[in-house]
């Protein structure tokens, strides 16, 4: 079981510390972890290359390939940040932009269909539960058919203000996660919320005379 983790802050904080809980329990059931930080992620400047032309001609290609395959060899994705001013952290939004080709509507990667998501977030009061939602919505645009959501208010600004309740609470769920994760790797199918978008998507490619790069995609794919 391969795991790409991707982190917003580096190695620190709350919700670091979490997904580190998460990671370090699927270690010991043999998963092997390949983590990043898109803590200094380029924002993504709208050329448009990606696409009408070719992913490639990207500026930041080569900043952000390495991701981008580990993630398509991963049977788990796993994307943490922390709540800022109730959404994701700018730098995995500038990070996530750069992932739009791949969007259903575009040029989806045939491996996505499978795969595991895992979101998670903290906040000091409000808002971590928005920041799982939006970032499973990326996941779900990308293919990714099913996400675990971890999202919890822990009423401190570091991991270690965190009361020893709450982080026992944090705990227990943690490993419930992992748990089901495990019994739910390589058994992952679309749902019919998944089958339904690509189908309207597959319809719009039949129709699709305004980006031959994306309709080649489809057809290559056998798609259309």
């Amino acid at each position: 079981m391969k795991i790409t983790a991707i982190h917003s802050r580096g190695s620190k904080g709350s919700t670091f510390s979490i997904a580190r809980l998460l990671l370090d329990e699927l270690e010991k059931k043999g998963a092997e972890v390949t983590e990043f930080s898109v803590q200094s992620a380029s924002p993504c400047i709208g050329c448009f290359r990606c696409f009408t032309k070719d992913e490639k001609q990207c500026p930041h290609r080569l900043e952000n390939v390495p991701i981008i395959e580990s993630i398509e060899s991963a049977d788990i994705v796993l994307i943490d940040s922390p709540c800022y001013g109730m959404g994701m952290s700018g730098q995995l939004k500038c990070f996530l932009d750069h992932l739009c080709y791949r969007w259903m509507s575009h040029r989806p990667h045939p491996l996505m269909f499978s795969k595991i998501a895992v979101a998670i977030s903290t906040a000091a009061g409000m808002g971590a539960g928005k920041v799982t939602k939006d970032i499973a919505l990326h996941f779900f645009y990308l293919g990714i058919p099913f996400t675990f959501r971890l999202a919890f208010s822990i009423q401190a600004m570091s991991w270690d203000e965190v009361s020893a309740t709450k982080k026992e609470h944090i705990r227990r769920k943690v490993d419930k996660t992992a748990r089901n994760i495990i019994a739910k790797s390589g058994k992952i199918k679309p749902g019919l919320k998944s089958r339904f978008m690509f189908a309207m998507m597959r319809l719009m490619q039949k129709r699709n005379t305004w980006n031959p790069v994306d309709k080649s995609h489809w057809e290559a794919n056998g798609w259309v």
